[in-house]
């Protein structure tokens, strides 16, 4: 069972990028899952998830209307398409998911999943 997040890099502000959680050994279809990101000194933040409960979606205030995320369930892999970024969304992006049907919104904010992939930085800079 593994997560491999890729996707990451130096953008200018008011650039996109598009991360990729690709899942091997289990179908992510069927499972919670989440993009979280943290920068040093800083708590760990969900950033956006989707349930398996009608795949319920809920994106952080700090993101809304920027980050977009999705699921590819024939490339067994989630997305989170990131456009117009500002230097505070630079971090670590970690994707995560867990075999749980609780809501988005408690899955991203409140519960601690299972399973974690590598990260991959995002750096928003000029």
């Amino acid at each position: 069972v593994q997560l491999q997040a890729s996707g990451g890099g130096l953008v200018q502000p008011g650039g996109s990028l598009r991360l990729s959680c690709a899942a091997s050994g289990f179908a992510l279809g069927n499972y919670a899952v989440g993009w979280f990101r943290q920068s040093p000194g800083k708590e760990r933040e969900g950033v956006s998830c989707i349930s398996t409960v009608d795949d319920n979606i809920y994106v952080a205030d700090s993101v809304k209307g920027r980050f977009t995320i999705s699921r590819d369930n024939a490339k067994n892999t989630v997305h989170l398409q990131m456009n117009n970024l500002k230097p505070e969304d630079t971090a670590t992006y970690y994707c995560a998911a867990d075999l749980v049907s609780y809501r988005s919104t408690y899955f991203c904010s409140g519960y601690d999943p299972y399973y974690w992939g590598q990260g991959t930085q995002v750096t928003v800079s000029s």
